[in-house]
């Protein structure tokens, strides 16, 4: 059970305060009852809650899926740069939204959002290894040699060690590579260590879920029940 203002917060675009004077004026009804004390407690699980009218969905937790374009910060919010939370509807902003996994400034393609911590944890966590597929632009061509080391688990220039990743080379200077974890820069990394530039990264899946070729760049949606949970098959 939960305060009806805070409810209507968490659900809107409201302010706290605005979903008070809203309640008050009378614009909320609570299983069909018009209800204007903004503390009445109501279980957002099975009461039936209408704003002016308009039913008001339940969403314990929201996740989306976004296109990034490059040039975007893949952060929940910076003064001096946009990020990926503001390319998001204003009523899903109203959230507290955070990225499940960055990408550099320069990468587009695929990002998950959320304001699940326990699915972002699941998302990041070393032990679950979840696979994440990426379009490479490169400037020359990948050869055997720079699949085996991407096979082997490479050593960085740092020291650092990474696990053993896929490498497909494609037509031209393209490739996909596959990552099982997610070290600072680690594709660029790894093909700097093969004498190879990085000139374009696009993420193309996390887990078993690809992005949506429906949305351009910029764009987002929610995420079904089923593609949450295939983000982790």
């Amino acid at each position: 059970m939960e305060r009806l203002d805070k409810f209507l917060s968490a659900q809107t675009t409201l302010s706290r305060r605005d979903a008070s004077a809203k309640v008050r004026r009378g614009a909320v009804t609570v299983n069909g009852a018009v209800v204007r004390d903004p503390s009445q407690k109501v279980d957002p699980t099975t009461c039936a809650v209408t704003l002016d009218g308009q039913a008001v969905s339940y969403f314990r937790h929201i996740y989306i899926m976004l296109n990034k374009p490059a040039g975007i910060l893949c952060v929940s919010r910076d003064p001096h740069a946009p990020t990926v939370v503001d390319l998001l509807p204003e009523e899903w902003r109203a959230r507290e939204l955070f990225p499940a996994g960055r990408l550099d400034k320069d990468t587009t393609g695929m990002v998950l959002l959320t304001d699940d911590g326990d699915f972002a944890h699941r998302m990041l966590a070393p032990k679950k290894h979840v696979p994440k597929r990426y379009l490479v632009t490169l400037d020359h061509p990948v050869d055997q040699a720079t699949v085996a080391s991407f096979a082997s688990g490479m050593t960085l220039m740092s020291g650092e060690v990474c696990l053993p990743a896929k490498c497909e080379p494609l037509e031209g200077n393209e490739a996909i590579v596959t990552l099982h974890e997610g070290k600072y820069h680690q594709i660029k990394r790894m093909f700097a260590a093969c004498s190879l530039h990085v000139e374009a990264l696009h993420r193309l899946s996390m887990g078993g879920l690809p992005l949506d070729p429906s949305l351009a760049p910029g764009e987002s949606r929610m995420l079904t029940d089923q593609e949450v949970m295939t983000v982790f098959l």
